[in-house]
């Protein structure tokens, strides 16, 4: 077991009890023995020694070979002529100004050619010879490596294990405009990742005398886009790619998603429909024809089909807090929500939809504060349908002007699904590399509806020979009333730093990952297991809600037979690459 694996395992000895616990469980639940006989049947130790651990200081590892102010003065230009950057600066940062640990770090900025800003972290002490490369999120647009979403609990990243790095993408702001260059658009599509990771892995070579010996990416969002975008077209860039609430559907999700959402609250171009004082009642009411528990987290989201016309307000009834109720409009506007967008024959221009049991989360960013007031789902199609899917700019372009038709979703996605989505299922040659990917979505994600990574998973398992072949090197976590990419009212932080740490170098698959709600003082105020889909964990013991020993895996027959009539599909050979040719932008088929 290498001492990577042994220290956050040992640091989280919560984790690994309540680990342990949930396995005990496993062997004595009947739904549990089906799911655990699709599990691997080797499982890690919960038990490590102290003493053993102990021996070895978290400050040793492998020391710089330089010093870092030498780093700025690296030329590096042919350590990787096909990707073209420059180091702008080198400076030690204190291990108390460090927001990922405590640990002193060697502060490195560069550029890569022509935009892509780029921060590393190289680790003073202790490095590992491990690197961790973490994403972005919305349209990115701004360079930050001060957390990595799917890391709590992981030791060795808070003593300096891991070098760390980031980019912007290629731009230095979050709205849609630097789309109207292809080159630019081209770096936020699919480049900016893979190229990243050349340059810091030369500099971390520089910087150590060493190669990294593993590495791996975490990101949520955009963030699990990019991850998602590497494991595809890039297989061997990473060992371990944890991909969180991706937007790898990225132009349907910004353009079709986005604007039927928006549409439907603003039902006709009218005021909401909705507002954030109706998402409490409405909330509650979704729960109780839910039936769920009084914790109020529905587990499995996907199996309810409650109906808003169930609370439909009587002939002369208004609605209060008290006594709440729905008109014929807000009816409409939830069905379409949770129906998700269709065009004239009925079939999804999204594969996804919102969950009954997310309408807490819904707050800003489906419904506004009133009724005339704006949306975040308004702002993502604007900035996507005026600089993002055209060839020239359109700033005229609200979600008012998206059609929903199957004519509008070929203008659309035709040309550009190949440069901006990672929805590629075929990942045989990340298999065949030895890559690892973890997949998690919150189950009550406001921006990015988990059914559409349910459907792309369904989709690698289709590609890969099925769910015993495919969870060989990839699993899906969903996590019941968690927001997006956090938040909301399940619990909601998590190690599947480790988890992939442990999968990569001691072949170990995680078989459930432990999520806590902790409180403002950092005090963990619930537990609960997740298990890869589609299993879901139920409370068969009576035990308490908030201890994750109370749930064993129980099979989602909902998630399990999952199927959607979509006019789009999963398929390889949509990617496009573009590059400058004699003067013109020329884009062409194939994977780069």
């Amino acid at each position: 077991m290498s001492m990577l694996s042994r220290w956050c395992r040992w640091k989280s000895a919560t984790f690994m009890a309540t680990l342990a616990a949930a396995l005990a469980l496993v062997t004595g639940a009947s739904m549990a023995l089906a799911y655990a006989a699709t599990t691997d049947s080797a499982q890690a130790s919960a038990s490590t020694s102290a003493a053993a651990i102990s021996s070895s200081s978290t400050s040793s590892g492998i020391a710089p070979a330089m010093s870092c102010a030498g780093v700025a003065s690296l030329d590096l230009a042919s350590a990787v002529p096909d990707v073209p950057f420059e180091i702008t600066s080198a400076a030690e940062v204190a291990a108390g100004s460090n927001t990922l640990g405590n640990w002193a770090y060697c502060d490195v900025k560069g550029v890569i050619a022509p935009q892509i800003h780029f921060q590393l972290r190289l680790p003073q002490a202790g490095w590992q010879a491990n690197y961790l490369q973490v994403g972005c999120g919305g349209l990115c647009g701004n360079v930050s490596t001060n957390s990595a979403p799917a890391s709590s609990g992981c030791v060795p990243l808070t003593t300096g294990a891991f070098a760390v790095a980031s980019s912007d993408e290629g731009h230095s702001q979050g709205g849609g405009l630097f789309s109207t260059d292809p080159t630019l658009r081209a770096d936020f599509g699919y480049k900016s990742d893979h190229e990243l990771a050349l340059a810091a892995k030369a500099i971390i070579k520089q910087y150590y005398g060493r190669s990294a010996t593993h590495s791996y990416f975490d990101g949520c969002s955009q963030g699990g886009h990019q991850g998602l975008t590497e494991a595809q077209r890039y297989p061997t860039d990473f060992d371990g790619i944890i991909a969180g609430a991706p937007a790898n559907n990225f132009t349907a999700l910004n353009t079709f998603s986005h604007a039927w959402t928006a549409q439907s609250v603003f039902l006709n171009g009218g005021p909401a429909t909705l507002t954030t004082a109706d998402l409490a009642p409405l909330h509650e009411a979704v729960l109780k024809g839910c039936d769920a528990p009084l914790d109020g987290i529905i587990a499995d989201p996907l199996a309810c089909d409650w109906d808003p016309a169930s609370i439909k307000c009587a002939a002369g009834q208004t609605s209060t807090t008290a006594d709440f109720c729905l008109t014929a409009d807000q009816i409409t506007t939830l069905r379409r929500i949770y129906a998700g967008p269709t065009d004239e024959h009925g079939k999804l221009l999204y594969p996804g939809y919102q969950l009954r049991g997310s309408e807490l989360n819904w707050a800003s960013i489906i419904v506004p504060t009133t009724a005339t007031g704006t949306t975040g789902d308004m702002s993502f199609v604007r900035e996507t349908i005026r600089y993002q899917v055209f060839d020239s700019p359109q700033p005229t372009l609200t979600y008012k002007d998206v059609k929903f038709t199957a004519a509008y979703f070929k203008k659309i996605m035709q040309p550009n699904e190949g440069m901006y989505d990672a929805t590629d299922p075929d990942l045989k040659a990340f298999k065949a590399a030895g890559g690892k990917l973890i997949l998690w979505h919150g189950l009550g994600d406001q921006h990015i509806p988990a059914v559409g990574t349910m459907a792309y998973y369904k989709a690698v398992q289709k590609v890969m020979g099925g769910a015993e072949a495919t969870k060989s090197f990839a699993r899906l976590f969903l996590l019941p009333g968690v927001a997006h990419c956090g938040g909301g009212q399940g619990p909601n932080t998590f190690d599947a730093l480790t988890a992939i740490v442990d999968w990569v170098t001691e072949g170990e698959a995680p078989s459930s990952l432990t999520t806590k709600s902790v409180d403002t003082a950092g005090k963990v105020t619930a537990t609960r297991p997740v298990y890869p889909f589609p299993y879901v964990a139920k409370n068969t013991t009576g035990g308490p809600a908030d201890e994750a020993d109370s749930y064993t895996p129980v099979l989602s027959k909902a998630e399990a037979d999952l199927t959607l009539n979509w006019l789009g599909s999963f398929r390889s050979g949509y990617e496009t690459v573009g590059n400058w040719v004699k003067g013109k932008w020329l884009v062409t088929k194939g994977k780069a």
